[in-house]
């Protein structure tokens, strides 16, 4: 691995050498890549362009973030700017290394808009996008090449299983009862959550090498904790609250996301709204220390953000009239 880490540093010192001018714009595509900013999006498509596209980007991204929140753990493995100085840290990351979350995140979510827009300039729109935001984690000294490249082919993975199996299981699944439906969603997310705590358990001794913490922390955030299971209840949380917001919304007759654009745009910003309120209001109340407590309640207040937006914000919507019922 040492030969790795020092052929990787290699790569992304030549990388940064390209010049200062890139950090602007590697920063912008990075920001693309960041979770955050698909779950501005997802509410935007599921609420306000299209219920199906919506939630079919919620899922694979939840699924993705649950993916790597559990593989980072097996692998274990440094950023660059852990492992040389001679890397500029030009951004900051407290968890593992491998792969990279941004390139898996990137080819599921712009892939699976790119499939089911089904344009050819789609494609290539999702493509470029999908090339720079794993670039600008290597520029940005956060991620080797080898974190990247495995990042795109788990994402590939996941998008094509995802395309493949989508029709078939969400048929089925419809097909189930209500209650079938929430403990389906439940043990899938628990299946993700129980990998995690064995993995992390299995490193509670873990200590960062000096050498690696010296450089981490020249970058300024604070104290470093990768084997965090922070990430891992927050997407579990999202993903079993959206399934159980979809599962009971499309049992009172589904949504739809048609209507005129003053009530599209109504409906994002009044959903937005309901979301910062859960999202910050019980982020604030809720402790975050790395304790069980803590993450069973980070996985209930997420957990009510995925219900708020797949039924509860819809719900909402049909009280005030500003959107339909639609068989999904």
């Amino acid at each position: 691995m040492e030969n790795l880490w020092t052929s990787g540093v290699h790569w992304v010192v030549m990388i940064q050498s390209l010049g200062t001018w890139l950090k602007g714009p590697m920063e912008f595509f990075t920001f693309l890549g960041y979770e955050n900013f698909y779950l501005l999006i997802l509410p935007l498509l599921y609420w306000s362009v299209d219920a199906r596209l919506g939630l079919r980007v919620g899922f694979i991204l939840m699924v993705s973030i649950s993916f790597y929140g559990v593989t980072k753990l097996i692998f274990a493995a440094p950023r660059p700017y852990w492992v040389s100085s001679s890397v500029k840290a030009l951004s900051a990351e407290t968890s593992f290394g491998i792969p990279s979350g941004h390139a898996q995140d990137a080819v599921s979510v712009w892939g699976m808009l790119a499939a089911y827009i089904g344009k050819k300039w789609t494609w290539v729109v999702a493509g470029i996008l999908i090339f720079l935001i794993g670039f600008s984690r290597v520029y940005l000294g956060v991620h080797f090449v080898h974190d990247v490249v495995l990042g795109w082919l788990i994402g590939t993975i996941i998008l094509a299983l995802f395309l493949r199996l989508w029709d078939s299981a969400a048929a089925r699944i419809k097909a189930m009862t209500l209650g079938t439906q929430v403990a389906l969603a439940f043990a899938v997310s628990m299946v993700f959550v129980i990998s995690g705590v064995a993995l992390a358990n299995g490193l509670r001794d873990y200590q960062m090498p000096q050498d690696w913490l010296i450089n981490a922390q020249r970058v300024g955030t604070g104290e470093l904790n990768p084997v965090s299971l922070q990430g891992l209840f927050t997407s579990t949380g999202a993903f079993f609250g959206l399934a159980v917001g979809a599962a009971w919304i499309a049992s009172t007759g589904g949504y739809q996301a048609q209507g005129p654009m003053w009530k599209r745009a109504l409906r994002y910003i009044i959903g937005l709204v309901g979301v910062v309120i859960l999202w910050m209001g019980l982020g604030a109340v809720f402790p975050r220390q790395e304790e069980f407590i803590s993450y069973i309640l980070r996985f209930f207040r997420y957990a009510l953000v995925g219900f708020w937006v797949s039924a509860g914000a819809p719900w909402l919507f049909f009280r005030f009239k500003l959107a339909e019922p639609s068989q999904m």
